[in-house]
């Protein structure tokens, strides 16, 4: 799935936090790689991507809180404790927690300066991904548990956006919005069509994007402002079983003089 950009924290399914990374994206295959705790929490010259293996990782990063913070460190760039505490309205305390947690699990970094909860901190990573399919039960819990997460705050988003336009910046009404379409396709067919969307979307708003750069705010234009774009494909499981003869009764209905 793609952080979810989640925060951007992410890029998962979570958002890329320039997004708290790309929050949260959980990419389609196998997820191979070091988990954040394996990374350690030591600033690096260039960011990467996490791509979460480690099931203790992922159950502390599945926290309301912790993932606001790396959705507001993408927003941010930089934020110390006391700041992220009035962005979020928790206490500068319970933020100063959840941001040493997160670094104990390689998400955040210290960004140098300042002292106690007036440390700023960073992401350390561009985007991250998880699977939710493994063989360990302990792993699937878990990145079920951050795919509830991401999911809750990613959906509860589009919903407040998509439902506000009349408040939506001049011209914007035009040019965004969501559709969605539904297929008939055979599991080997769904796998190639997602992948083929998937690769567009990774290429044109994935962490390599064009404005990959404006996670800095100071480089930012005056007039920009946070667009989020989700993908989500998923199988439909609830709907109702065709009723039994329906070919033959349109038929019917159709020519009713046979």
């Amino acid at each position: 799935m793609t952080s979810e950009e989640v925060p951007q924290a992410g890029e998962r399914s979570a958002q890329e936090p320039a997004s708290p990374g790309d929050l949260g994206e959980r990419a389609p295959g196998d997820l191979s790689g070091t988990s954040p705790a394996e990374r350690g929490g030591e600033p690096r010259e260039g960011r990467g991507r996490l791509n979460l293996t480690d099931p203790k990782a992922i159950r502390a990063l599945a926290h309301p809180v912790r993932w606001a913070l790396l959705e507001a460190l993408g927003q941010a760039g930089t934020l110390t404790a006391t700041q992220a505490s009035e962005m979020l309205g928790e206490s500068p305390a319970n933020c100063a927690f959840h941001l040493r947690t997160l670094a104990k699990y390689g998400f955040v970094e210290e960004a140098g300066g300042g002292r106690g909860r007036e440390r700023p901190w960073r992401q350390s990573y561009d985007g991250m991904s998880w699977e939710m399919h493994a063989d360990d039960p302990q792993f699937s819990e878990a990145a079920e548990a951050l795919e509830e997460v991401w999911l809750d705050r990613a959906l509860a988003r589009a919903r407040r956006g998509l439902t506000s336009i009349a408040r939506w910046p001049k011209g914007l009404d035009e040019s965004l919005g969501a559709a969605t379409k539904r297929l008939y396709v055979t599991p080997a067919e769904a796998d190639e069509l997602y992948k083929e969307i998937f690769e567009v979307f990774e290429r044109l708003v994935g962490s390599g994007n064009r404005f990959a750069g404006r996670r800095d705010p100071k480089l930012r234009p005056a007039d920009a402002i946070p667009v989020e774009f989700v993908l989500m494909s998923y199988p439909i499981l609830d709907l109702p079983p065709l009723p039994e003869g329906g070919d033959e009764q349109a038929v019917d209905e159709a020519d009713p003089d046979g």
